[in-house]
């Protein structure tokens, strides 16, 4: 259980009226809670996912890869296979074969937690996210350049 509060002294008195009740373990302040870390500092609480972000860098091999600089390529164009099949030619939709479809949604899911820590990434995330449905290789080409991205500095 977090608790959290502006006032030590109130928070000291939450803790004590819960061992009445229960039995609990202080674990002191909050370092790691649900793949979030948090660093507390003069300016307030810092959230950060970094470990998790490195992990999945590292889970889809992309570790050496070269930083993308930003999320998303702003010149793409993602369109259905739907429309693809209405408005394009045939050969144009066969150029753009789908990938595993549990494979991108794993990987969106992972990007769309990465949201709450990192709101660069949001735009490009929910502009993939609506592809969850029969995905085409240039989605995943852009998912993982979101994953470039985060390979940055930390």
């Amino acid at each position: 259980m977090l608790i959290t509060r502006d006032n030590l002294k109130v928070i000291e008195e939450t803790k004590i009226s819960f061992q009445k009740t229960f039995k609990k373990k202080d674990l002191g302040d909050l370092k790691y809670f649900l793949g979030i870390e948090f660093a507390r500092s003069k300016e307030g609480i810092n959230m950060h996912q970094r470990k998790y972000a490195l992990e999945l860098i590292s889970e889809v091999g992309l570790t050496a890869a070269k930083p993308a600089e930003t999320s998303i390529d702003t010149n793409i164009k993602l369109t259905s296979t739907q429309y693809d099949k209405e408005i394009n030619t045939k050969s144009q939709v066969e150029e753009d074969p789908l990938v595993d479809q549990a494979t991108y949604q794993r990987l969106i899911g992972k990007l769309l937690y990465l949201t709450v820590t990192r709101p660069d990434i949001s735009f490009g995330v929910q502009t993939l996210r609506q592809f969850l449905q029969q995905p085409k290789q240039s989605y995943m080409i852009a998912t993982l350049r979101i994953v470039r991205f985060l390979n940055q500095e930390w």
